[in-house]
């Protein structure tokens, strides 16, 4: 009896064993690294989730859309698996070599405007669905309203939004040619539009970040609905108006978050890719996505269901509208348009770089400081996505510990003032004390100038600080009182990039006060440089 017994729980357990095989209970985890922009960080714990219920090891490497597309001229023997930008703009740009495959969207967003509601009463555009994109351009140049959006050459959104307009202003529904870039008039009514963004951060998500978290910079944004949804969340629940979202007739163009394989000859890695496409392309993660504010499914957000805390009628939100993502335009017509933002349509930039010199510099912040000085000046790659130098720009290097050294001022590409400049940081040393407060009131005064002759209001100006200590903050207070009774202060942003022992509180609280943005110096400074750089 016992050995029959023997026999049923051996046979069993055999079963049991041969079942788990049969459902890859054993089977090795498979690998995949996937270079996605920040856009898609708030999906991403659901696909750690889903990864450690399917034997997958998936690493998100997060990068720019440029830096994705950048990533792709790589073609196979690019570290990654996977890209995810935000648009299919990056990936026509980059890939030439044509070797992503089974490319699909994840979702959608239409970039749209998100005005003040009050700003929208006040135009009477509520509920309107005709007025057009050089409307709106005629309202900002009678100064009606202050508008921005993200970086071209930086963010899908940003691009989209900004190839939108030349196609608006061609006044040709057909898709961008390079005959269209070469017309003066749609270059011009470009341009006037662009001259009224004092601000062009690097991502969507900084320029939503700098309206919640100073109400008072800008009025309207050029971003995607789900940004607009997502941000006006945020002023509602800190008790500020909500943006309006408004839908030019004529349409915009639409992001649609492409995710594309990168081959490699890895049969078990493409198939546990084609694994996450599936789970993405769900029912029950597109409804995920919807609650989200973003268009997913084949048939977008169903306007009977959604809810409504979310796509808030109020807000100016359809839900029922349907935006089909379109192609974006060949890759060499996008290189001309971005181009031509780069060196002629664009506002130029006003820059003061307020670099620490003190002995928190000492060793390897210094070091790293020196062999990054080439991404103050130009971009690491000659790449059309990259912040290029423009003629027109001012870079203004304001070294200081706890007094600020000579001041050196570069004219667009001057190669006279560049050499000086590479010369001056290559002959920097680190010692005296660290005061950040005083440099920054001697960056501001460097910016006085511009105020008093009326041309501040031609540039786009930031200052950039990068520090490797914790600041004395006997002059914090005398700057506040500055920022306060200066009014020409509140208008710059403030970033700052921290390295070494930075404090990141005194760091935060200027990047708050200004609208600024905050960066963590990792291993490469030149992109955490370029990045700063780009945010303006």
């Amino acid at each position: 009896m016992r050995t029959l017994f023997a026999i049923f729980v051996a046979l069993n357990l055999l079963l049991v064993f041969l079942l788990m095989i049969h459902f890859g209970v054993f089977a090795p985890r498979v690998a995949l690294h996937i270079a996605a922009a920040p856009q898609h960080r708030a999906v991403a714990p659901l696909i750690t989730e889903w990864a450690e219920d399917n034997k997958a090891d998936i690493r998100i490497t997060w990068l720019s859309p440029p830096e994705i597309s950048q990533a792709l001229t790589k073609g196979p023997e690019t570290e990654f698996d996977a890209v995810w930008p935000d648009s299919s703009l990056w990936i026509a740009l980059g890939d030439s070599d044509e070797v992503v495959q089974h490319q699909a969207s994840v979702y959608r967003s239409p970039v749209i405007l998100g005005l003040r509601m009050s700003t929208v009463i006040g135009q009477g555009w509520i509920g309107r669905s005709d007025f057009t994109l050089s409307e709106i351009a005629e309202a900002a140049k009678e100064d009606k309203f202050r508008l921005t959006m993200p970086a071209p050459t930086q963010s899908g959104a940003g691009a989209m939004a900004y190839l939108s307009l030349l196609r608006a202003f061609s006044e040709d529904p057909e898709p961008l040619t390079p005959e269209h870039l070469t017309r003066a008039k749609t270059l011009d009514e470009t341009r006037a539009l662009l001259a009224q963004m004092d601000r062009a951060p690097a991502s969507d998500a900084a320029l939503a970040e700098a309206l919640v978290a100073n109400y008072s910079a800008y009025d309207g944004l050029f971003t995607t609905e789900a940004q607009v949804i997502q941000t006006s969340q945020r002023l509602a629940a800190q008790g500020d108006e909500p943006l309006y979202a408004l839908y030019p007739s004529g349409g915009m163009s639409v992001t649609d978050s492409p995710l594309g394989f990168i081959p490699k000859g890895d049969e078990a890695r493409e198939a546990k890719f084609l694994d996450l496409q599936a789970f993405l392309a769900s029912d029950e993660m597109q409804e995920h996505l919807v609650a989200l504010g973003y268009r997913a499914g084949p048939d977008g957000p169903d306007a009977e269901t959604v809810d409504v805390t979310v796509w808030n009628p109020t807000w100016g939100l359809d839900a029922a509208a349907r935006f089909a993502a379109t192609a974006p335009p060949p890759s060499p017509v996008i290189q001309e348009a971005l181009r031509l933002y780069q060196t002629e349509l664009r506002k130029p930039a006003l820059t003061v770089w307020v670099m620490d010199v003190s002995n928190a510099m000492d060793g390897t912040p210094m070091q790293a400081l020196k062999a990054s000085a080439d991404a103050l000046f130009d971009p690491p790659a000659a790449h059309e996505t990259l912040p290029q130098p423009d003629s027109r720009d001012v870079t203004i290097l304001l070294p200081f510990n706890h007094n600020i050294r000579d001041p050196i001022i570069i004219e667009g590409g001057n190669p006279t003032a560049t050499d000086r400049a590479r010369r001056l940081i290559a002959a920097l040393d680190a010692d005296g004390g660290t005061d950040v407060y005083y440099a920054l009131y001697e960056a501001f005064e460097a910016l006085r100038p511009y105020v008093q002759d009326g041309t501040l209001t031609d540039y786009r100006p930031a200052i950039i600080v990068l520090t490797a200590g914790p600041s004395d903050s006997e002059n914090r207070i005398p700057l506040l009182a500055h920022i306060a009774e200066t009014p020409y202060t509140k208008d710059i942003p403030i970033h700052t990039i921290a390295l070494g022992a930075a404090d990141q509180d005194q760091l935060s609280e200027l990047g708050k006060l200004s609208s600024g943005q905050v960066f963590r110096a990792g291993d490469d400074l030149s992109r955490t440089l370029q990045m700063a750089k780009g945010g303006n």
